[in-house]
């Protein structure tokens, strides 16, 4: 489990450095089984570059790219597509194994995790395949329902993790309704996020505290917010983004009050390392505004929202035995 998580991990940074590098549609067919060897031959590198070349975001974005351009962006994709192999086959595996050894309680316990992997494959092509006929780039709602599911995968494999351990605190006094809600406003602000990258809102007003001039964008109105078109808009969902940051960080200091006035002494050192990994998370995502969405940046803000949400799950775990 320690490993299948660490894998889980990993493939959210190479999955971010993907969108990052704009390297998602440099594969452009399905390759279940075929695609596990990269291109060996120059017939095979220019056979891919080709079908590279018939989609949108090669003859309106980048019609001068190389070949040696193009076997950059296709390294990082392959990787990310070899991933996801791995841990399909780090949990189908075991499931098979330990399932044999232990019985059909193993199926029961873990398989939701294999099938949600199998979901998440699919999910994967879902998102590529929007950006292969009409548009440059993937769709920023597939884009996000791509990373949402990864993040639950990780939260289901750590949960089940836990449950394996003997971490356990009692007696604790504390309500777990504003845990809870943190934890949907978390992946609420995962989901907002994707837009923002899917959209590349992070690279207009790059300014803090304020956007541009004022609090509020001034190339939209209020009224939009209640739009339906609200999230195609890369103003308000970049606004949206940063209003929620501020929302999370006061219900965190809601949650601490009631930590350090009514909670167990026990949960003290988490409490505070959700708050090192919140208030990091803003740093980074502010950094990353007034960089113009430096990669690095970008990244590092990425990968510690895992650590916001493994972290808090961690809290809700000790927090729950009462």
């Amino acid at each position: 489990m320690i490993t299948l998580l660490l894998m889980i991990v990993l493939i959210i940074l190479v999955g971010g450095l993907t969108r990052l590098t704009d390297s998602g549609l440099s594969i452009t067919t399905w390759e279940l089984f075929a695609g596990t060897l990269p291109p060996l031959t120059s017939d095979k590198w220019i056979e891919y570059f080709d079908l590279y070349k018939t989609i949108p975001e090669y003859k309106e974005q980048n019609f001068n790219m190389t070949l040696d351009e193009f076997k950059v962006i296709f390294w990082w994709e392959w990787a990310h597509r070899q991933l996801g192999r791995l841990i399909g086959l780090t949990v189908l595996l075991p499931l098979i194994y330990f399932t044999i050894k232990n019985g059909v309680s193993i199926l029961k316990e873990y398989s939701i995790i294999f099938f949600l992997v199998c979901f998440q494959g699919f999910i994967g092509w879902y998102m590529v395949s929007s950006g292969l006929v009409d548009r440059v780039d993937v769709s920023h709602y597939r884009l996000s329902l791509h990373l949402v599911t990864a993040f639950i995968i990780l939260s289901i494999v750590f949960w089940k993790y836990l449950n394996l351990t003997d971490v356990k605190i009692n007696q604790i006094n504390i309500k777990l309704n504003s845990i809870k809600l943190f934890f949907v406003l978390l992946f609420l602000q995962i989901i907002i996020g994707a837009f923002v990258s899917g959209m590349d809102a992070g690279k207009i007003y790059n300014t803090w505290p304020l956007m541009g001039s004022s609090f509020f964008p001034d190339d939209s109105m209020i009224a939009d917010l209640f739009n339906i078109t609200v999230f195609d808009d890369q103003s308000l969902v970049q606004f949206i983004h940063r209003n929620l940051a501020y929302l999370i960080f006061i219900i965190y200091l809601y949650i601490l009050y009631l930590v350090l006035k009514k909670g167990n002494i026990n949960l003290r050192t988490p409490i505070f390392v959700i708050g090192i990994a919140l208030l990091s998370q803003i740093f980074l995502g502010i950094l990353t505004l007034l960089s113009g969405v430096k990669m690095l940046y970008a990244s590092l803000h990425q990968i510690n929202s895992i650590l916001i949400i493994l972290s808090t799950l961690y809290f809700l775990y000790i927090a729950k035995y009462k």
